[in-house]
């Protein structure tokens, strides 16, 4: 307990939640006490050996108003309320921090509330993918599971009409533009050039976004889902601190709410990661989050400016840090650069089976612009769709008579067309084992006027049959006899890049990349 004379009429709610954060300064939660204290610009944190305890600041922002005690508290308990189904292991209660009459404070004591606190379980908060994002390379595995997370908490949101997510999207802007123009040594060409981009994109795409709100694509999301909101526990991701102080902020398009993701994982330098969360998404969400691929430059651009105005404001809350206005800076050029994608590409990547097509596309896809990369199209997974089957589910051998491969490879060329005509680039993942196939797709591709690049993966039989044999829970049903007889199939002349893919990975990578022209960025 701390005791403090008694607050007089005139004590401002600032003042008194002063009082309370010097008493927890003072406690077991607060570094005199051995926890820590992280400020951020709507809320403090206190870390205590294993229990979290969140205040909301005392204050009124453009986004949110915690001007009261009984508006912190509806905050406090509608946290609790929409994290619990992402993040069940880390919420526990909403708890009151109380004073008697003798002035003492005191954490879920008998006396009068004067502040109100989220209590949380304590992790390891060196492992929020922020963190891990900054200190290693985040894998397949991991990128998987952050899409099936965001995935899951998307498809049990309540559905909504999308009026109010419509007519938040250019005030969104206004605020982000507004904020920039206040910032001392931002290039006001720069915010200028982003305000127009922004608000052309916004108007322009208007048709789609309210096509996909009546699709039911605008639902009661997380709203705030940047790296440092999700968090390891137990190897596990789980997505934490959504919005809580405004539901209209936090009921948007879904792709909206991934973009802040796949945003923060470019910002990170993790493009292959961010490819991977894309694409795994994708496949779980089927032809709608296709058909709205159009909107991702304006959406990862508006959330690097949300980014990049919260950290400006938290630069000046805590006396103009150096370190965090040049990471805001870094967030506010990045808004700059997604606007204005460069145009895609398509990429095939053919060869026998065991050759590595798979593996080459996953490691190629997150390295193509524009970001958050290429979509991965494989013949494997759309021949299991025709047929309506799992991934994983065996085929039998009529499903690969030359009537259905023909109706295969018309399907990879299709919605290679219509990703790239929404400025998204492709990677196609095939045998393109006939001349036919190979003259298909690159005449499809100039048709889009769109840039091709084939690659042919070439591998000794020995390798593409241990492979083979290596392979688990994997799309594709080819055996050790199916690559056998491939030796013999006359492939005709091959006008692609030929690449021996029969070292590793990283090999075959840079060989890709000098087909490419991809500069390797020093990971």
């Amino acid at each position: 307990m701390s005791r403090r004379p008694p607050a007089s009429a005139d004590v401002t709610e600032a003042d008194l939640q002063r009082q309370v954060l010097d008493f927890l300064d003072g406690s077991s939660f607060g570094p005199a006490g051995g926890g820590k204290r992280i400020d951020t610009h709507a809320s403090m944190v206190f870390l205590g050996a294993d229990r979290v305890l969140k205040i909301k600041r005392a204050c009124r922002l453009p986004f949110l108003d915690y001007s009261t005690l009984e508006k912190r508290k509806r905050a406090c308990e509608e946290e609790l309320k929409v994290n619990t189904g992402n993040a069940p292991e880390i919420y526990r209660r909403v708890v009151a921090i109380t004073r008697d009459g003798d002035g003492a404070f005191e954490i879920g004591g008998a006396g009068t509330p004067v502040e109100w606190a989220v209590e949380m379980a304590r992790f390891d908060d060196s492992r929020s993918l922020d963190r891990v994002a900054a200190a290693e390379t985040i894998d397949g595995p991991l990128a998987t599971s952050v899409a099936d997370a965001i995935w899951r908490c998307h498809d049990r949101a309540p559905r909504a009409n999308g009026e109010s997510w419509l007519a938040s999207i250019s005030p969104v802007i206004e605020r982000n533009t507004a904020k920039f123009r206040s910032v001392s040594g931002l290039d006001t060409v720069a915010v200028d050039r982003l305000d127009a981009a922004s608000r052309d994109a916004a108007t322009n795409l208007q048709p789609l976004l309210r096509q996909r709100a009546e699709q039911g694509c605008v639902r009661r999301c997380h709203g705030d889902l940047h790296l440092a909101n999700i968090a390891l526990v137990d190897g596990r991701p789980l997505l934490f601190d959504a919005i809580e102080f405004d539901p209209v902020i936090a009921t948007t398009d879904v792709l909206y709410d991934l973009a802040f993701t796949l945003m923060d994982l470019v910002h990170f330098n993790q493009p292959v990661a961010a490819n991977e969360v894309f694409n795994r998404y994708l496949a779980g969400a089927g032809d709608e989050a296709l058909d709205g691929l159009r909107l991702l430059p304006l959406f990862l651009s508006v959330r690097a400016a949300i980014r990049a105005h919260v950290l400006f404001m938290k630069s000046e809350q805590s006396g103009g840090s150096d370190a965090v206005w040049q990471e805001a800076k870094r967030y506010f050029d990045l808004a700059g650069r997604l606007i204005a994608p460069e145009p895609p590409m398509l990429i095939a990547i053919g060869g026998l089976s065991g050759t590595g097509k798979s593996v080459l596309a996953r490691g190629l896809a997150g390295l193509v612009a524009p970001p958050p990369g290429a979509v991965i199209v494989r013949s494997d997974v759309v021949r299991k769709h025709l047929f309506g089957t799992g991934e994983t589910t065996a085929l039998p051998e009529a499903a690969y008579r030359p009537d259905v491969s023909a109706r295969v490879y018309g399907e990879l060329s299709s919605t290679a067309q219509r990703v790239l005509a929404q400025g998204c680039s492709v990677v196609l993942d095939a045998a393109y084992l006939q001349e036919a196939e190979r003259a298909e797709i690159a005449d499809r591709a100039a048709a889009c006027g769109t840039r091709f690049v084939g690659l042919f993966l070439t591998a000794d039989l020995a390798t593409r049959l241990a492979r083979i044999e290596r392979r688990k829970d994997d799309a594709s049903d080819a055996t050790g006899n199916v690559a056998r007889k491939q030796e013999t199939f006359a492939i005709g002349a091959v006008d692609w890049h030929m690449i021996d893919a029969s070292g590793t990975l990283e090999q075959s990578l840079r060989s890709a990349r000098t087909c490419l022209s991809i500069v390797p960025d020093g990971r």
